[in-house]
């Protein structure tokens, strides 16, 4: 009897734990379908403001339509122009500038074609500047080099040493080197030939034994270069504040003709030809 009596209990717990559940289920429902119908009604509202808007868009496109096309009319009729001539002058405005638009890329891409040639010109003219900045460089190396190379030889006064060139190409090296100036000149016998600020003459030249005599005119005084050999530095004073001049002879062309190189200081006063 006893077994009996508790199996109905047991059923009365079973149902109350389904119905609980039941229960939930149908809350939770409940409060879904209400947050469902929530948003239904915002989204709702939401479109019904938007048809709204748009509606009122609607209006104001069709006002303003009709009020273009009443302005069209207006300004067709001041102009004279039907509809049909006033599309086709809208037509040709519009390819006109759609002809501008092309012209101006076309114009865009020939200056971009052109700053690009420009910058290729620009790098190849700084190549070149480089290649000119090297060979300069080399020539000052040379130029140098063959200037140590050249004679120093020592003048007939005092104890004072120059550089002097035995010819054209050592010549044009000393000119180069720009210290001092010279000037070439080529005498005849018994002629006096003004050389730079001061004046020669060739007295003797002897051919086999390579020497000459000559005469110096400077600041109204006469200097004789007596039987002096070729290649040697004739020195004397010239000028207000007296400066060392100097005169080589290179070549003994024949026995009433030698020629060669008068050297003065750059602060020596300039021939008045040259001023």
């Amino acid at each position: 009897m006893s077994e009996l009596d508790d199996t109905p209990r047991t059923y009365s717990g079973a149902l109350l734990v389904v119905i609980a559940i039941a229960l939930l289920s149908a809350v939770g429902g409940l409060i879904w379908t209400y947050t469902i119908s929530g948003r239904l009604a915002h989204q709702e509202t939401a479109l019904v403001d938007s048809n709204q808007q748009n509606a009122k868009m609607a209006a104001e496109l069709r006002e303003t339509n009709a009020r273009l096309s009443v302005a069209t009319e207006e300004l067709g009729r001041s102009l004279g122009l039907t509809q049909k001539q006033m599309d086709a002058r809208a037509q040709a405005i519009i390819q006109h500038e759609k002809a501008e638009s092309a012209r101006l890329e076309n114009a865009q891409k020939q200056t971009a074609q052109q700053v690009s040639a420009v910058s290729n010109e620009v790098s190849n003219v700084k190549t070149d500047v480089g290649g000119v900045k090297t060979d300069v460089a080399k020539t000052q190396s040379d130029l140098a080099g063959a200037i140590s190379q050249l004679q120093s030889i020592k003048g007939d006064l005092s104890d004072h040493s120059s550089l002097i060139a035995r010819n054209r190409g050592e010549l044009e090296l000393l000119k180069h080197r720009g210290d001092r100036n010279y000037y070439e000149f080529t005498l005849i016998k018994g002629q006096k030939k003004p050389v730079g600020t001061v004046s020669l003459e060739l007295r003797k030249a002897d051919v086999k034994k390579s020497r000459f005599t000559i005469m110096v005119y400077a600041d109204d005084r006469r200097y004789e270069k007596k039987d002096r050999n070729v290649d040697e530095p004739l020195q004397f004073y010239s000028g207000k504040q007296p400066a060392l001049y100097e005169i080589v002879v290179n070549t003994i062309n024949s026995k009433k003709e030698v020629s060669g190189y008068l050297s003065t200081p750059k602060t020596a006063p300039a021939p008045p030809s040259a001023q």
